[in-house]
């Protein structure tokens, strides 16, 4: 499919602002053409950008209900009562539970400190009956819920009725009505005035703790060690790299890096990435989809099991459970995937319509969502896959390109048991007498507010280069704007009118790759670039045709010595 390049050329006040800070700055102007791009335009802000300290976090107590959450767990601490960490079987969930539960541990008899993980078949997500009997028959009287509980208006209801406390620490949507717990930690709400608002379910568990360390006087660096579930989390849970959590994502990789608890180290070494110097990238990739694969395929409490491992050897046996349960789920995924594919592929109406809706009562729950991000990655249109779940239908949404999925889903609610998510990514349930209806009103939907850019594969384009600027200082500019992720993704570039240097050749099993190397009229010193599965345009670049790319910068290492290659994700051949 062709790509439509979207590519916006700075304005002169931004080419302006962007020398000046160049100058004064010693920085590559393509770096000061990105953080102005990022809305970040002074030398103070930069300097908070480059180097997120953890000293800029903020005032934990800013959250509305904060005291009350920390009154109630040093009362439940006081009076030695019973605790139950709560949390979904997701990456999330599963990361906040471990860090809340190992940071208490610290105050807490292990008699008097209980976590407890939904089964994704049985309950599904968050606080379910189930939960609170368990929390009944073990004499607990407070449920921290982490990543989950915002929506929980019947539930805590019922909690209540049988003496127990619920403290809600989410940062998903809620709604008008807020649930009746002691305490609802959330920065959406709509009368908090909490300055970040994008935190991670995990995040929400931190700032917590961190409060309940401010109130007792407790050293930071308790917390500190725990920063590594953090930034697994916020990667994981593809929420904002900015403010706060590009702060605690700095902070967390930091700590993965230098001395990761027990747990996350035995996933690190089962991904073969021991040695490596860890990224966002390889938590995206490597580390989540293991925890994920524990509560997609058995149940996420054994990845709570391992982050909580207080020995390399249990934590070993563990990981290696989990990498299998990875496997099997790769395996259930591509299978899944297939089906989908042939469903749509023989459907001409899923084919030409805006949104896909795709139902098989046999797929399992635990890859549904997965399912659904590749049918928008194929289709690029947003996508709800099914499966039947407990005598319901429930499943998964992505969208793709701006298009508000949960603002779609939420216009049928009257047709649905349950639902929940934010702007890219939902959960539904649903009975099936209210299926069809539920998927004409989505299309009908789709149809009057999704506008045909939004069904367009489209390239963003931060800045244009010439070869000659891809230099030493740019990407020293580039290391310090990471990690990348949503809202601080990696920069892509363009170029114009390269040629092909004289040396490039088709690579890989299949020769489906081309490895190139580059020049353009202001270097003729060849650049190195990747184009995978772009054979098709070998032929035209081999006869010295001029052709324009787009592409990310590269650093990689081979025998200690680290080099630039770019990465090119289009091309464009010139008309010559």
């Amino acid at each position: 499919m062709a790509k439509e390049w979207n590519y916006q050329p700075p304005t002169q006040e931004q080419i302006v602002k962007r020398n000046q800070l160049s100058q004064k700055l010693n920085l590559s102007p393509a770096v000061c053409t990105l953080l102005i791009q990022r809305g970040i335009t002074t030398e103070e802000e930069i300097r908070k950008f480059f180097h997120p300290r953890l000293s800029d976090l903020y005032d934990p107590f800013e959250f509305p209900d904060m005291r009350k959450a920390v009154a109630r767990l040093e009362k439940a601490l006081g009076e030695k009562e019973k605790i139950l960490v709560y949390g979904d079987y997701d990456v999330d969930g599963t990361t906040a539970v471990a860090l809340v539960y190992k940071f208490l541990e610290q105050y807490c008899a292990k008699s008097k400190l209980d976590y407890y993980i939904p089964d994704r078949t049985d309950e599904g997500s968050g606080i379910s009956v189930q939960g609170i009997d368990y929390a009944h028959e073990n004499n607990i009287n407070l449920i921290i819920a982490l990543d989950c509980g915002i929506k929980a208006g019947e539930m805590i209801t019922y909690a209540k009725s049988l003496g127990i406390d619920i403290i809600v620490c989410d940062h998903h949507m809620p709604d008008k009505e807020l649930p009746p717990a002691v305490a609802i930690l959330d920065a959406k709400r709509e009368d908090s005035d909490y300055p970040y608002p994008h935190l991670s379910g995990c995040g929400v568990g931190f700032k917590f703790m961190h409060a309940f360390s401010i109130s007792n006087g407790i050293d930071f660096a308790r917390l500190r060690n725990l920063l590594d579930l953090c930034a697994v989390s916020i990667a994981s849970d593809i929420v904002p790299l900015t403010g706060e959590n590009r702060i605690l994502a700095v902070a967390g990789l930091r700590q993965l890096n230098l001395n990761p608890t027990k747990g996350l180290k035995g996933i690190i070494n089962v991904c073969g990435l021991s040695g490596k110097e860890l990224s966002m990238s390889d938590i995206v990739f490597k580390i989540g989809p293991r925890i994920n694969a524990s509560g997609r395929m058995v149940n996420g409490k054994e990845a709570v099991d391992l982050l909580l491992s207080k020995d390399f050897k249990t934590a070993k046996v563990k990981s290696e459970n989990i990498d299998q349960y990875n496997d099997d789920r790769r395996e259930l995924d591509k299978r899944t995937t297939d089906e989908a594919y042939a469903i749509i592929e023989e459907n001409p109406h899923l084919i030409d319509g805006k949104i896909i809706v795709v139902f098989e009562p046999s797929w399992h729950k635990g890859v549904i969502g997965i399912v659904a991000s590749r049918l928008t990655e194929k289709y690029y249109k947003p996508s709800i896959v099914l499966t039947e779940s407990n005598g319901f239908i429930s499943g998964s949404a992505r969208s793709s390109n701006g298009f508000d999925i949960y603002t779609a889903i939420e216009s049928t609610k009257d047709l649905l048991e349950n639902f929940g998510g934010h702007t890219f990514a939902a959960g539904i349930t649903i009975k099936e007498e209210n299926l069809k209806p539920f998927k004409e009103r989505l299309e009908t939907y789709a149809d009057e507010y999704m506008i045909e850019e939004q069904m367009i594969q489209a390239m963003e384009i931060d800045a244009e280069l010439k070869l000659s600027e891809i230099n030493a200082k740019l990407t020293a500019g580039l290391r310090a704007m990471r990690p990348f992720g949503p809202e601080n993704q990696k920069p892509v570039f363009c170029s114009f009118g390269v040629r092909d240097a004289g040396s490039s050749k088709l690579v890989g099993k299949d020769l489906e790759h081309i490895k190139l190397d580059l020049v353009d009229r202001s270097t003729e010193t060849a650049v190195p670039a990747i184009a995978f599965g772009m054979h098709r345009f070998y032929d035209g670049i081999k006869a010295s045709k001029p052709f324009d790319i787009c592409y990310t910068v590269e650093e990689n290492t081979y025998n200690n010595i680290t080099g630039i290659q770019l990465q090119i994700k289009d091309i464009r051949m010139s008309e010559e």
